[in-house]
């Protein structure tokens, strides 16, 4: 079940005290806004949702007819080490932006709305069993020299959200052992070669597996490749996750 991100409450009330100070204003077309929210109701609809068909391993909308499952062009020759990616939104240079200001501008008040959104993806069926048995939401981690300079990680900042709106509990289950180099330029291939034994699984994640868990949600903010979150997936299966499914905000 997805919770109400307007519930009454503290939250509520110190949403309203913040308003006060610092009147919002919508992240999009800039309106006013009240009740601590960060977009209008109507350009929170208008932002495109990932609708069928679309490739079941990685999201991709296919502009067409498709009465079955079906694997895209760029998935059907690769197993990749994660169930499926499951992303709220199709590409969107509105969505886009949003995602660079929480990154580069530090909006962090754009998490909440950006993991309201990826909680959307909870209405996809294949995620029923991580409801059911109250998967962990594992963020991408960032290697340490960047969150030095960033101060905050984007993915456990939208999973925290997310959290607050399905339920799940947060565990940082996996840290980034290894500085890799920008993925921006690199091919699919290349890319899954520069993460490789880049992550590696934490205290908390093995504190984790010791109880009773079946599998995890691997939450980031934008699905391009799936190189990044395919490693991730990969080291928490060798640790003892038996599945692993992928939620982001945006499909890139």
């Amino acid at each position: 079940m997805v919770r109400n991100p307007e519930s009454g409450g503290w939250r509520g009330l110190g949403g309203r005290f913040l308003d006060l100070l610092y009147p919002p204003r919508c992240g999009i077309c800039a309106e006013p806004l009240s009740g601590g929210r960060a977009l209008c109701s109507k350009c929170e609809a208008d932002l495109p949702r990932l609708r069928e068909p679309f490739c079941e391993s990685c999201g991709e909308v296919f502009p067409g007819r498709i009465d079955r499952a079906f694997a895209c062009p760029n998935c059907r020759d690769l197993k990749f080490a994660f169930d499926f990616a499951r992303p709220a939104l199709m590409r969107d240079d509105r969505t886009l932006d949003l995602v660079h200001r929480l990154k580069y501008g530090r909006e962090i008040h754009l998490a909440g709305v950006l993991g309201c959104l990826a909680a959307e993806s909870f209405a996809d069926l294949r995620l029923a069993p991580a409801i059911e048995g109250k998967w962990p939401l594992v963020p991408v981690p960032l290697h340490r020299s960047r969150l030095r300079h960033r101060h905050f990680n984007q993915a456990a900042e939208i999973a925290r959200s997310l959290s607050f709106q399905t339920g799940l509990p947060v565990v940082q289950a996996l840290k980034r052992i290894r500085k890799t180099e920008t993925q921006t330029q690199l091919s699919r291939k290349q890319r899954m070669e520069n993460l490789r034994g880049a992550f590696e699984i934490t205290r908390a994640g093995m504190k984790w597996l010791a109880g009773e868990t079946n599998g995890a949600v691997l939450v980031d903010d934008v699905l391009t490749t799936g190189s990044t979150v395919h490693e991730c997936a990969r080291r928490l299966r060798r640790a003892g996750f038996r599945r692993v499914c992928v939620v982001t905000v945006m499909r890139g």
